[in-house]
């Protein structure tokens, strides 16, 4: 074990020897179509301005880890700590100061360089830290413990095929994981997964999402976005990926042509190119950032905006999640269900396994095979409103008995 552990150490810094020429590059290209890319790059070699030791670092590597922080953050300011959060890319740091403002100190963590790593530690200072869902950096966990940093893996969760390519890496993977103090999993799988790799103190806590509670303002929008639509049947696309807008706008030019399609691409950089897509299919297009009355003509209404998902459930008939229809593992679908929005997941589901079959079960959700049934599925509902109140009223059910991750979280901290 010993001697595997030592070669695949070596192979690791081998290989971030070798990308480091390259990052400056990747930044670059990426700034291309997201310019947050080029902002604050010091701090991802650990560089920036001292501060003073924060009582407690969180770091959430994007959008979806940044929200389910949220119940965590705000227990943790309730109760006066001093907290720092870390992210990797930009949108997940705009949505922090959405979630938090100035309330909280905002970095990105920097690479998985040891020299990195250390520079922030000596800046942060932080006396715990949370690491949300599945950050496994070996420098990151080994410079933090001989910092002295008590480190949690938070939210915890590890699919079958995660699992699998960590497997080859089994040495090192263990010894990342027994750098934490304890280990807080979504799920008796991601549990049992987690300690076949090597973690230890592993207790099952829930899903952290489960504890979001819907914003009062986000649900006002929502009605302002029913508003601007009309009285039409509103069909949402939510958080959907690379592919997957071409298969359901093929699918949607075959609707009713009273239905409106609300379509919403997970990610920011990705509006112009689906909107150039909705288009060059003949699909009049409006975008949500117009703010302005949808038109009888326009057919698709591209969710343009960064925050409001909430509302964006709030207001449709039903919704699809996106990152399921291909191979992307799905996305989370405890949202529209905490807003009482009837829900459709395609077969890849891999990310939210669980959640989701917990959720077909409790008659919240409906799984479709591909976009063509999506698109059939999506017109019987829009025609029963009966149906959709009980999908609705059981989301709502399904999503409060599941609450209560963040209390058993906490209950772990302390112990």
């Amino acid at each position: 074990m010993a001697a595997m552990l030592f070669l695949q150490t070596l192979l690791y810094r081998l290989l971030l020897a070798l990308a480091l020429p390259f990052i400056p590059l990747r930044l670059f290209v990426r700034g291309l179509r997201e310019h947050g890319y080029w902002h604050d790059i010091p701090e991802r070699f650990g560089a920036g301005t001292a501060q003073a030791g924060c009582s407690v670092w969180v770091h959430a590597v994007s959008v979806g880890e940044m929200r389910a922080s949220a119940p965590l953050v705000e227990r943790l300011l309730a109760q006066g700590e001093d907290v720092l959060i870390t992210c990797m890319t930009p949108a997940g740091r705009a949505t922090a100061v959405q979630l938090f403002g100035d309330r909280v100190r905002l970095r990105y963590l920097p690479y998985d360089y040891a020299w990195a790593v250390r520079r922030f530690l000596r800046n942060a200072r932080p006396a715990r830290g949370l690491i949300m869902e599945t950050e496994l950096w070996p420098n990151l966990v080994r410079e933090a413990n001989k910092a002295g940093v008590r480190l949690y893996l938070v939210n915890a969760r590890l699919s079958e095929k995660s699992a699998n390519g960590y497997r080859r890496v089994a040495a090192l993977t263990r010894r990342v994981l027994r750098g934490f103090a304890a280990v807080a999993a979504q799920t008796e799988a991601d549990a049992g997964r987690l300690r076949g790799l090597g973690a230890m103190n592993i207790a099952v806590t829930g899903n952290l999402k489960f504890d979001i509670e819907p914003p009062q303002a986000q649900l006002e929008l929502g009605r302002h976005f029913r508003h601007l639509a009309g009285n039409r049947p509103l069909w949402l696309a939510a958080s959907t990926r690379d592919g997957e807008e071409r298969l359901i706008l093929q699918a949607f030019r075959k609707a009713p042509p009273e239905v409106l399609l609300m379509l919403v691409p997970r990610h920011p950089q990705r509006f112009d190119e689906v909107a150039s897509l909705a288009r060059e299919m003949g699909l009049a297009l409006q975008r949500r950032s117009e703010n302005a009355p949808v038109a009888e003509t326009t057919r698709v209404w591209l969710g343009d905006s960064l925050g409001e998902m909430f509302a964006y459930y709030a207001a449709a008939d039903c919704a699809l999640i996106g990152g399921s229809l291909l191979p992307y593992g799905g996305q989370n679908l405890i949202e529209a269900c905490a807003v009482g929005c009837p829900v459709l997941v395609g077969p890849h589901t891999e990310n939210f396994r669980q959640v989701a079959a917990d959720a077909v079960a409790a008659g919240a959700a409906l799984c479709v095979a591909d976009a063509g049934e999506w698109a059939a599925r999506a017109e019987a509902l829009s025609e029963d409103a009966a149906a959709r109140r009980r999908m609705g009223e059981a989301g709502r059910r399904f999503a409060i008995i599941h609450k209560g991750a963040a209390e058993k979280v906490f209950r772990l901290l302390e112990a």
